[in-house]
């Protein structure tokens, strides 16, 4: 063999092996790309489409929210989204009204809403709540759970209502925080 040949097969070898590592560094960019995407879906946010008009006139049908859920535990007034109620498979949209151990009372003649003793002042709902469910409201919030309700209180299937009933914390997928769709409606929470 000449030392042409020779030149020529390095050569062919040299670009084999540039290739193989050139297609390996791509592989293994596009698999820390798509293990950060699952991270950061996973842990710190989520977009979530509106169902429905049960939180009018916060939110309203066809709005697209970010939910954080990164080391997120539910507060009274919070907006969150849930991945089913005590009968309902699908998620729901809802604002907190009461955490565990706190005191409930809803007074459907007045359309009040007590939590530990205090009125809540509630100007983002639509009406009084004057609409009593079929589930029994619970005096105390059990360990665990929180009550919530629509803010369009009149149309929300929510804990009033046995479909939905008393939500497991670990049922919360996490918080909603800003409307990014439609355009007009774009707002932090």
């Amino acid at each position: 063999m000449d030392s042409i040949d020779l030149k020529k097969e390095n050569d062919n070898t040299e670009e084999e092996v540039s290739l193989t590592q050139s297609c390996y560094e791509w592989l293994h960019t596009l698999i820390i790309s798509v293990t950060l995407v699952v991270l950061v879906l996973t842990f710190f946010f989520r977009l979530v489409d509106v169902d429905g008009r049960s939180m009018m006139d916060t939110l309203h049908d066809k709005d697209r929210v970010v939910v954080t859920n990164f080391c997120y535990t539910p507060d009274n007034g919070d907006i969150v989204v849930i991945s089913q109620g005590q009968n309902l498979y699908k998620p729901i949209i809802k604002r907190v009204i009461a955490t565990e151990g706190q005191t409930l009372n809803i007074n459907f003649n007045t359309g009040e809403v007590s939590v530990n003793g205090v009125v809540l002042d509630e100007p983002y709902i639509k009406d009084p709540t004057k609409k009593q469910g079929d589930a029994e409201i619970p005096s105390v919030i059990p360990k665990g759970m929180v009550f919530v309700m629509g803010d369009n209180r009149d149309h929300s299937t929510d804990s009033r209502f046995s479909e939905v009933g008393l939500i497991p914390v670990y049922n919360i997928i996490g918080q909603a925080r800003i409307i990014i769709s439609p355009l007009d409606r774009i707002r932090i929470l």
